[in-house]
């Protein structure tokens, strides 16, 4: 059966996750349902005596076993984060022998290498002659993208998406549409950032963008929350494996569901604040809805963006509002307990609400307690909520007004 906008349906056949909330798309979605904040002291934050003092970390775990030391001195934070949860994804997905141009990378970051260019700038401003070699490789945006092609020859294209926050999703809607329309047999998309450094953090501080519960780093990420007072910084990673639906059933491939819908837009008003009403963003939301064949009505819940700042939750809960004529599903948002991965949020946010709607299960926003926009949207906390097996669409809105939004289809 074709998509129902033309082409092919796309699967997800493989999801590998490095995140706060765990380092499995299991685990992660376990601490979801848990509902409790990963945010914790960071020294180096500390040290420098910034306004803010915590940010959400991607726990241990045995790197060694996915790249090796001297791949690692290569390249960025990021790009190993990313490296080893697209191991897992591919590794799940086992997928058969495919033309190396048939199968793309597409990934999103919204600061790429720019942590390695700091630590460079600080170590070696006084002697730039002295630069080390790898320098370039490290910092340029692409190299997540193009170190994960060349270590598995995929020769198909290869994209890096820089779309602010709403980066990873981007990455997933466009491999999807590549897939649809035939130009690849499969992708492996996702997001990635890692920005939890003294110049990025001390700089969105600066904005007043981020909380200053320095004292209590556990209650300061409160999506929707009355009580908000800004995001908490994360970092991580998450990539998803994408192939055509009758290959992936042809095959017996264990299929997670289906990017169904994918739309994109930007509201053009401000750099770094939403659309004080919410349209445009909805009229995004919609979009992607009807990309999927669908209407509002089939939409079983709401993977929110959701960042815990005042300005954007509150235009996201009326474009909420907006597409959903003033009956919206149940909304969740997964920042509430990992913190704002930037580039790697959508990513990770699209593979859980997938695996949540696969499941029936709408995980309760973290540290939420009262809302002000509880009157606009049917916002889940305390604990989780049962839903019919049902389509999610999830939320990504970033910084120069980029939106970006998915239909996720649980099964096959």
């Amino acid at each position: 059966m074709a998509h129902p906008s033309g082409g092919h349906r796309v699967a997800v056949t493989g999801i590998g996750v490095k995140s706060p909330a765990g380092n499995s798309l299991e685990t992660a979605y376990e601490s979801l349902l848990k509902a409790r904040s990963t945010a914790v002291v960071v020294d180096h934050l500390v040290e420098h005596d910034l306004p803010v003092q915590f940010a959400c970390l991607v726990p241990p775990f045995d790197v060694d076993a996915y790249v090796t030391r001297r791949e690692a001195r290569q390249v960025d934070r990021a790009t190993v984060l990313l490296l080893c949860a697209a191991a897992d994804a591919v590794a799940e997905a086992a997928l058969p022998t495919i033309a190396p141009d048939r199968i793309g990378v597409q990934i999103g970051t919204g600061i790429g290498g720019l942590p390695s260019m700091e630590a460079v700038t600080i170590s070696h401003a006084a002697r730039p002659r002295d630069m080390p070699v790898h320098t370039v490789p490290r910092t340029m945006a692409n190299s997540a993208a193009s170190r994960l092609a060349l270590r598995y020859g995929f020769q198909g294209s290869c994209t890096t998406y820089s779309a602010a926050c709403a980066s990873g999703t981007t990455a997933i809607g466009e491999a999807a549409r590549r897939i649809r329309y035939g130009e690849l047999d499969a992708a492996v998309a996702g997001g990635v950032d890692s920005s939890v450094t003294t110049v990025i953090v001390g700089a969105f501080a600066r904005m007043r963008a981020m909380s200053v519960r320095n004292a209590e780093p556990e209650l300061a990420s409160r999506p929707f929350d009355a009580d908000r007072d800004g995001f908490v910084m994360g970092e991580g990673a998450a990539v998803l494996v994408l192939e055509r639906l009758d290959a992936a059933r042809a095959r017996g491939a264990r299929i997670y569901g289906e990017v169904a819908g994918y739309a994109d837009n930007c509201d053009a008003f401000h750099i770094v604040a939403p659309h004080e009403d919410g349209e445009i963003a909805a009229r995004c939301m919609r979009r992607a809805v009807a990309d999927a064949g669908l209407t509002p009505a089939d939409i079983g819940h709401v993977n929110a963006h959701g960042t815990s700042t005042v300005l954007n939750d509150r235009a996201e809960a009326r474009a909420i509002d907006r597409c959903f004529a003033g009956h919206p599903p149940p909304v969740t948002a997964v920042k509430g307990v990992t913190g704002h991965l930037i580039g790697g949020s959508g990513a990770l946010e699209a593979a859980l609400a997938l695996l949540c709607a696969a499941r029936g299960v709408v995980p309760p926003i973290a540290n939420l307690t009262s809302s002000p926009e509880g009157g606009l949207v049917d916002l889940v906390a305390g604990t989780p909520r049962t839903v019919p097996l049902a389509p999610v669409l999830s939320n990504s809105f970033g910084f120069g007004g980029q939106n970006a939004c998915l239909v996720l289809t649980p099964g096959s």
